[in-house]
């Protein structure tokens, strides 16, 4: 049996265009010789549909979607991913489920069993568990067909009471087939891989696994998808952050042959190849499948809006890219001609918008009621805010959407102004710790120096004050960074973080920092998540909780 692998980018709710590349996809694999041609999960509508899913019509033009589908997959089949509607009365109104397509008609559905919710992930909410499990005869094989996380219930973190494999395999498959949606995290293609062989292992079986590639708004899908050999050793791996579309044979045997050569497989990406990598993704398709074309930001000359700046200037070309300068009374002339370097390094668009008498009118309107009183934070902000309004004010005039360009880091402890430099239509940033950012700045210079080496190398400061610098507020990033990782992402309590040798008064601080700033997070834009645990869908917490605050 000739198997094609159709890794590619959904869009949620475009049932037009999935279609589209659903049947361009079967033609060209018909045309390969496939008999069968895999594609992810939920591929139809896109995933996550989220609230959507409650709308009968939306149910109603993915069962049409898929009849179209059928009629065009003649001579081959073709296993897509679609919400169906529950025929038993009792549970919720839905299944995650698979069509197996073949002859122009439906010939089998598969619901998925393991329905996670926690993270990102929210699937109990919409569908309801199978409990039933049948394999599908195609081809003289028997394929164990299932749906992402009916893999993922492994022995050493059981998160469910079943496993679908146990069930199917007494019916004697001699394939395993996955589909899947699984969400990327700088660290989970090898705990993706690792799972995935553990169950070719574990059944004696190859497997067959196919992953989204795209973005959605906070989401990002790295694709990777993945052949194994019945020994859970990898056979072939699909390209990471593009579109692919392979071809294998598997024999009686059930050994693998790769008919079609692939991209060939190269090392293990690093973290920073990945974040990168997958940060482009997230501004290209935020940009594209929101119909919008260019980005606005505002450059200080440091290293964040370098960074952020370089990346558009990638995702979109530096054509669509406008970088405006708003230099305050406390802005050095370096940081101005370190901005200006980037913009010739890059060849985006440029202005220059002083904005220290947008700050002083605001300052003399204010003059009664804060006459007296000292400079503070108050004024500090108003300078934020002014670049905030003149930043907003372009975006309505020309079209632009706002890139903010708050690090993970400062979002955590809220060192950042509400509605100021907190605003913004995507953060790029908001899941990347300031230490990872100079690590992106570095891979970004990696052939030439784009980013200046001023801007990667001085102390970092918001310049609302004189002499301002980010330590005379925070701990040094380095030490302010692994507290956050080891809260955050690992879930330690402070206790524990001490344990490992952290300064006791900087845990505490650092951790009542994070939690008394949750009502800045709450407003922020939606962030790209590149982490196993990105503020935003994946992370919800009271605003108003005491615990550690």
């Amino acid at each position: 049996m000739k198997i094609a692998l159709a890794q590619l980018n959904y869009h949620v709710g475009n049932f037009e265009s999935n279609t589209a590349k659903i049947i361009h996809s079967i033609k060209k694999a018909k045309q390969a010789g496939a008999d069968l041609v895999v594609f992810a999960e939920l591929c139809i509508c896109g995933y996550p549909s989220r609230d959507f899913l409650e709308f009968r019509e939306y149910i109603e033009r993915g069962e049409e979607a898929a009849l179209q589908i059928a009629a065009g997959c003649t001579d081959i089949a073709c296993i897509v991913g679609i919400p169906t509607k529950n025929s038993n009365p009792e549970g919720k109104d839905l299944n995650n489920s698979a069509y197996f397509i073949a002859d122009g008609k439906i010939s089998a559905v598969v619901n998925k069993a393991l329905l996670p919710n926690y993270d990102v992930f929210d699937e109990y909410r919409y569908f309801e568990p199978s409990t039933s499990f049948k394999c599908i005869d195609f081809k003289g094989h028997r394929i164990a067909l299932t749906i992402c996380e009916d893999l993922w219930n492994t022995i050493e973190n059981p998160l469910y009471i079943t496993r679908p494999m146990d069930e199917l395999i007494k019916e004697k498959p001699d394939v395993m087939i996955n589909i899947a949606a699984s969400p990327f995290a700088y660290n989970h293609d090898e705990e993706r891989i690792a799972v995935l062989g553990d169950n070719a292992r574990r059944y004696n079986l190859p497997l067959f696994y196919v992953n989204h590639v795209g973005a959605h708004t906070e989401l990002i899908f790295d694709g990777g998808s993945l052949v194994f050999d019945k020994d859970g050793k990898v056979a072939d791996e699909l390209p990471y952050f593009e579109e692919a579309i392979t071809y294998y044979d598997l024999k009686d045997n059930s050994s693998i042959e790769l008919l079609q050569p692939t991209t060939s497989r190269q090392m293990r990406q690093s973290d920073i190849e990945q974040i990168h990598d997958g940060l482009i993704l997230g501004i290209r398709d935020y940009f594209y499948k929101s119909g919008f074309k260019s980005a606005i930001l505002g450059l200080s000359g440091g290293i964040d809006s370098a960074v952020v700046c370089a990346l558009a200037a990638e995702a979109l070309g530096p054509e669509n890219v406008m970088a405006v300068l708003l230099p305050s009374r406390y802005s050095t002339d370096h940081s101005i001609t370190d901005a200006e370097a980037l913009v010739r390094n890059l060849g985006c668009k440029s202005e220059i918008v002083p904005i220290r008498q947008i700050a002083d009118s605001f300052e003399a309107a204010l003059h009664p009621q804060f006459q007296g009183l000292p400079f503070n934070i108050a004024e500090e902000n108003i300078q934020s805010r002014s670049r905030a309004v003149v930043l907003m004010a372009m975006c309505n005039k020309f079209g632009y959407i706002l890139l903010n360009t708050s690090n993970k880091s400062e979002a955590a402890v809220g060192y950042g102004t509400l509605y100021g430099d907190m605003c913004g239509g995507i953060s790029v940033l908001g899941d990347v710790y300031k230490i990872q950012v100079y690590q992106l700045a570095q891979y970004i210079n990696r052939y030439r120096e784009i980013i200046p080496i001023n801007s990667i190398v001085k102390p970092p400061s918001a310049e609302l004050r004189p002499d301002q610098k980010d330590s005379d507020s925070l701990p040094e990033y380095d030490i302010l960074d692994a507290i956050l990782k080891e809260y955050l992402e690992n879930r330690l309590s402070s206790t524990d973080i001490i344990k490992l040798g952290y300064d006791e008064q900087v845990v505490r601080r650092v951790i009542r920092l994070v939690n008394t700033a949750e009502h800045k997070r709450y407003q922020t834009p939606p962030i790209l998540r590149v982490s196993p645990k990105a503020f935003g869908m994946g992370r919800r917490m009271p605003i108003v909780g005491k615990y550690l605050s």
